[in-house]
């Protein structure tokens, strides 16, 4: 690997993140629920607006509990995109239920109130819907739609730590919404995640669940004099060591946005003029929405051009990436779910897309880098040399 290689994605360093650690090895508190794990959880519940929020040992796991919680079985329909990752799916199907796969506005790469409402049936038990890239879904009349059909509604949260709809915070619009800590998120702490509860009659459960199945953490409020089995659950439960790091990095939330949001402005700023004269398109970010640079992405033209562009990167030692298949054609996706209006969009976003390099350390140089990269690019004309 060159000296030079611009990558992907990189995990930022934050200031307490060792003097955390030390006092996590030094207190012999080193599972989970201690300090650093209610500091961290006091951080995610006032950015996703003030639900109920529980630490995971990843996203995946939350979402697992929202299934869970959810009390989605054999019989049930969830409603869900096509583009998105494996593990939204995997919840539903581990639980028995069939995914009904969900199409996306081509514009934002996040399915709609419209797309969903002609999927539900009489077997659909709760939508689960993406924030991709960190902006915000249809999600106001998602929501409501979902209220008026009786259905519950999880927001799959790992990228939108953050941001907002309409002013009001992503997270906070579900029934449950999950968070991912995962070191390619802005906020991360190597594996980790979170279940935010929003409905309050879901929360006495939701502990259990995270602890195995068991009362433990009634037991350790002194409601009861022993905790027992009670329930089904796993170990869902962090330890405080993850919690210790991901505390250090909430804590400096504002200056990792502000580094992350340098990238994607400088990006946009100078990709403007290039995109339409190459038929690449940007991110496009809805006027009613907050964003939180997550990623910064382009659609290319097609299928083919994306492959020529990421190959003209890696030649200039830059490390882009296209993401998602769409699930409804995946393996798994055709034994687990169906799509009863063919997820066109989903396919076509993702046979496109080229995601630029975006972290928050990221140097001046090696941002002009990244840009001069991209324009150098011909598109057409390179591909016929």
């Amino acid at each position: 690997m060159s000296d030079d290689l611009i990558v992907f994605s990189k995990p930022y360093r934050t200031a307490r993140e060792l003097p955390n650690l030390e006092k996590v090895l030094s207190s012999g508190h080193v599972h989970g629920d201690g300090p650093f794990t209610k500091e961290a959880s006091a951080h995610v519940s006032a950015l996703v607006g003030g639900g109920i929020t529980l630490l995971t040992t990843s996203c995946t796991h939350a979402l697992d509990m929202a299934s869970i919680l959810s009390e989605i079985g054999p019989g049930d329909e969830v409603i869900l995109p096509s583009f998105t990752f494996s593990s939204g799916a995997t919840a539903i199907a581990l639980r028995g239920a069939r995914i009904v796969f969900a199409d996306i506005d081509p514009l934002t790469g996040n399915t709609t109130a419209e797309i969903i409402e002609p999927l539900i049936t009489e077997r659909t038990k709760a939508i689960s819907v993406v924030h991709y890239g960190g902006v915000g879904a249809d999600i106001a009349r998602i929501a409501e739609l979902a209220a008026s059909r009786g259905l519950l509604l999880i927001e799959d949260n790992a990228h939108g730590l953050g941001g907002s709809v309409d002013g009001r915070a992503l997270g906070s619009f579900g029934d449950f919404a999950t968070q991912s800590f995962h070191d390619t998120k802005n906020i991360q702490c190597g594996e980790g995640g979170a279940l935010v509860v929003n409905s309050p009659q879901f929360a006495e459960r939701a502990e259990i669940i995270r602890e195995k199945g068991t009362n433990r953490a009634r037991f350790l409020r002194g409601q009861v004099d022993k905790y027992t089995w009670v329930d089904v659950g796993s170990s869902y439960l962090p330890s405080e060591l993850n919690a210790a790091v991901l505390a250090s990095q909430l804590a400096e939330f504002a200056a990792i946005q502000a580094r992350r949001f340098r990238v994607w402005d400088a990006y946009d700023a100078n990709l403007r003029e290039w995109a339409p004269s190459r038929g690449v398109s940007l991110m496009h970010i809805p006027v009613n929405s907050e964003h939180t640079a997550h990623m910064f992405y382009m659609l290319m033209p097609d299928h083919e051009e994306q492959g020529a562009l990421l190959s003209h990167l890696r030649e200039r030692d830059v490390v882009g990436t296209f993401h998602y298949g769409a699930l409804d054609s995946n393996p798994a996706g055709l034994n687990h779910g169906h799509a009863p209006t063919p997820c066109v969009a989903a396919r076509n976003f993702s046979e496109r897309i080229v995601r630029l390099p975006l972290w928050a350390g990221m140097e001046d140089a090696q941002i002009s880098r990244v840009i001069d990269a991209v324009t150098s690019y011909a598109g057409n004309d390179r591909i016929s040399m």
